[in-house]
């Protein structure tokens, strides 16, 4: 019930507050069209830790900015263009699946009482896709942001744990943003010992590899 007034208290006062671009702060628009352009989905499929994760963005520039927005600056008007390329990386993951099931990485609670939504989930129902709430917390992690690659993974390691998998279920796991994979790693571990399988990952962005700078 606090979910619904919140989003329609957001959805009141971007209709009173004039517009801005999320990225640029253009006057007038959401999205101007320079930035939504950099929205148009450029599917990526990256190993990540043994993972197949599908990426329809690269977290950088006015992409990053925008999806910024969005999960901390309560955008919800620029959900639809991140739905939409969300949308396109599940059709990469799902090309000749049927029945896949779309498992989000949860959020923190807190933030999503603070937001009024729930960032992924929105996403998916956006995309027209039903999210299945099998992941949750089992105990709460410290913040990622400063952690080195491996320091991430302990940070996780047993953090999330499935309920309600059917064995045998396949399944996507999709998340926001991915950096080193390690939460995503840490989802596939919970998904396949409640028997799941796991045939890969979405995201909406990946932060760029080194690698990807260097073009190799």
């Amino acid at each position: 019930m606090r979910d619904r007034i919140a989003r329609a208290a957001a959805a009141a006062l971007a209709l009173v507050l004039p517009a801005s671009c999320a990225s640029c702060a253009a006057p007038g628009v959401a999205l101007c069209a320079a930035c939504r352009a950099a929205l148009e989905p450029r599917v990526e499929t990256v190993d990540l830790d043994g993972l197949r994760v599908h990426a329809a963005l690269r977290f950088e520039g006015s992409a990053a900015r925008i999806v910024r927005a969005y999960k901390e600056e309560g955008r919800t008007d620029v959900r639809r263009p991140l739905s939409a390329a969300l949308g396109s990386a599940l059709a990469v993951a799902a090309a000749g699946e049927r029945g896949l099931l779309a498992v989000p990485v949860p959020g923190g609670a807190a933030r999503a009482r603070r937001r009024g939504y729930r960032v992924v989930e929105e996403l998916l129902r956006g995309a027209g896709v039903r999210p299945d709430r099998m992941l949750v917390w089992s105990r709460r992690a410290a913040d990622q942001r400063e952690l080195t690659r491996e320091q991430r993974r302990e940070n996780l390691r047993g953090a999330l744990m499935a309920r309600g998998a059917d064995p045998g279920a396949r399944v996507v796991i999709v998340d926001d943003i991915a950096t080193t994979g390690a939460t995503l790693a840490e989802a596939c571990r919970a998904l396949t010992a409640a028997g799941a399988e796991v045939v890969g990952a979405v995201v909406v962005a990946r932060t760029p590899l080194r690698s990807d700078v260097n073009g190799r």
